[in-house]
């Protein structure tokens, strides 16, 4: 008997859900202590309403105006559900901590697998270090609105960044079932948060833009093509640009996956899990967007779109609302955001410690091990570490925006969405072959599973491209603070990964790696 056997529960002895995760050849070793309501609450906190939408607010108004919300959101909504319904069928088969890349090995072999497992690595350190970063600023933002500041700062940003990275790792040190605990209040308080800023935003202003004006005005503050908003580079470039908005709020979904091996009856309620956080989020997110949009100020009789690609919603919410509710909005907003960065935080530590788990990470054995608690702490440890890092260009901005912020969530939507679509294009092509779980689309997978790839392609090609002129090599009034560098780091990453791959890893990454006892395998086969 090999001394790993010793330790592994006899079969008769194992839960319907260890026997599960026993036949994907893992033994239980996280503690196995969240609901399905706690599963579905790390998804919906992740995406978070309040914090992606609020976050990007500007990019969507400067890449397109009110109809980059009004219509994009519900459009780019219906298609991220599409990738969701995939990928709900896709846990319930192998419901696994690091389910993205574990699907994309089994599916398609080790290669398949270690490309999808950095690119989503990559992909949830790259949120975390957005949303802790974009909490950051609403908290600046929140102490400007109360007088407690006296002007705004890229530097005390940064600061608060930091605190709030120490914070979250703390935080996710402690017990999984504290995680789970906070989750689910983070729930409510998006829930409640967003009805009280859409109560606020509908009662308080003394003016609103009309029905017309929110579904038919448009607007160029993107510098490209002249601010022209008739011609067909509007339509085709400057309002995909605005796409991030959308893709960005609706993304980290996948931390359902992530939480499987902790959550009860994981192969049905992570899968529910999935689909309905990206529901929720849309039809709330939606309601959201258009109670700021109807508050937008108006200057000389005319809504002034010009002052929030820089001043974001803070803009509109001071101008509409006075400094007062102004600040309360954005502190309800900047809270939502932490307990979200705290989530972000949940979902990479577990995919570090599932990839660390199968050896596909240089110091597997250190960020696979797992404290008295059962948390893989030194992972938490440093996914914090690396954010911060790949954040430090957001110390310099152009017009005063934050040009690598969105760079930072242009590498998040890419690194994801991305990894999203290896394993839902091998499950296309496994076809009835493909063994599905107790959810599944049936034969609907056909031309969900292709829709959802396109999609990611097409809308990964348009948040790599320069969105401001500042940001073109070829332009005369070009500046490196503007460049949007999502394509120079993924490109790099792509090039890293083949170069280590070919020269190395091939020769000893081999997919998952069992950490069961055959004999209990066998059990169950």
């Amino acid at each position: 008997m090999s001394p790993e056997s010793m330790s592994d529960p006899p079969a008769q002895h194992l839960s319907e859900d260890e026997a599960h995760l026993a036949r994907l050849g893992y033994k239980q070793e996280l503690a196995r202590s969240w609901s399905g309501f706690s599963n579905f609450a790390i998804s919906f906190s992740i995406i978070s309403i309040l914090a992606g939408c609020l976050t990007t607010y500007g990019a969507g108004i400067a890449n397109g105006g009110p109809v980059s919300i009004s219509w994009s959101w519900p459009i780019i909504s219906v298609f991220i559900l599409i990738i969701g319904f995939t990928m709900s069928e896709l846990v319930s088969a192998m419901p696994t901590s690091g389910g993205i890349y574990y699907w994309a090995s089994k599916l398609g072999g080790p290669a398949a697998g270690f490309f999808t497992g950095w690119l989503n690595l990559i992909g949830l350190i790259a949120v975390t270090a957005s949303v802790a970063y974009g909490c950051a600023t609403f908290f600046h933002l929140t102490f400007l609105a109360w007088g407690w500041q006296d002007e705004f700062s890229l530097n005390t940003v940064f600061l608060f960044f930091l605190v709030i990275l120490v914070f979250i790792t703390v935080v996710n040190i402690f017990s999984s079932h504290l995680l789970a605990v906070i989750n689910n209040i983070s729930v409510w308080w998006h829930v409640v948060g967003a009805a009280f800023l859409v109560l606020v935003l509908i009662i308080v202003p003394d003016q609103h833009l009309s029905v017309s004006q929110v579904f038919t005005d448009t607007y160029n503050g993107s510098g490209w093509s002249d601010g022209s908003t008739s011609n067909l580079v509007f339509f085709f470039a400057i309002i995909p640009f605005g796409f991030i908005l959308t893709q960005y709020t609706i993304t980290g979904f996948d931390a359902s996956v992530h939480l499987s091996e902790e959550t009860q009856g994981a192969a049905k309620t992570a899968a529910r899990a999935i689909w309905q956080s990206i529901f929720y989020s849309a039809v709330g997110g939606y309601v959201l967007l258009l109670a700021v949009t109807f508050a937008i100020p108006q200057v000389d009789g005319a809504p002034d779109y010009a002052s929030i690609p820089a001043g974001g919603v803070a803009y509109v919410f001071d101008a509409a609302l006075g400094s007062t509710w102004g600040g309360l909005l954005l502190f309800v907003s900047s809270c939502a955001q932490l307990f979200c960065a705290t989530a972000c935080l949940t979902s990479t530590s577990r995919m570090m410690f599932a990839f660390s788990r199968d050896r596909a990470v240089p110091g597997s054995r250190l960020w696979s091990r797992v404290n008295a608690s059962r948390t893989p702490a030194n992972a938490v440890i440093f996914a914090a570490v690396l954010g911060a890092i790949i954040t430090l260009p957001a110390l310099k901005s152009v017009n005063g925006i934050p040009t690598a912020f969105y760079a930072v969530t242009s590498v998040s939507v890419i690194g994801l969405y991305f990894s999203f679509a290896i394993p839902i294009f091998l499950r296309w092509r496994a076809g009835d072959s493909f063994e599905v779980g107790s959810w599944n689309n049936g034969r609907k997978y056909r031309w969900m599973n292709l829709v959802a790839v396109i999609e990611i392609i097409v809308v990964g090609i348009m948040l790599m491209l320069p969105t401001s002129p500042f940001g073109a090599p070829w332009r005369d009034e070009f500046d490196w603070a503007a460049v949007n560098y999502a394509p120079i780091m993924v490109l790099a990453v792509l090039l890293f990964l083949a170069v280590w791959w070919t020269t190395s890893a091939k020769n000893w990454f081999t997919g998952p790696v069992k950490t069961i006892d055959e004999d209990v395998v066998n059990a169950f086969e």
